[in-house]
């Protein structure tokens, strides 16, 4: 689920600069999971357990608003955790759009 798949590169040297790309908000399903932290967690690797790809934290950050300068997340937050068929469905869509 790479975020960066048709965003054009705007430098070849590295390190590379990529022109920003915003997102769609991140759809809500019926399958979506809900949990509550009992203790600090990262994004990233709530990405593992849920997605099996540490890179798919923005994933998690852009449908709970997290993510803005840290991969940390408080104990007792409550979050979203998007149903991974829907964000491949969405990405995909996104991506043969551009």
């Amino acid at each position: 689920m790479s975020r960066y798949t048709t965003t054009p590169i705007l430098d070849t040297t590295l390190p590379r600069h990529y022109a920003t790309r915003i997102f769609p908000v991140i759809p809500t399903s019926a399958n979506d999971v809900y949990i509550v932290t009992t203790s600090t967690e990262r994004l990233d690797k709530l990405a593992v357990s849920f997605y099996n790809d540490a890179a798919s934290w923005w994933v998690i950050a852009a449908a709970n608003g997290l993510g803005k300068g840290t991969l940390m997340v408080p104990r007792d937050t409550k979050l979203r955790i998007p149903d991974k068929a829907l964000i491949d469905t969405t990405l995909t869509q996104i991506n043969k759009t551009r």
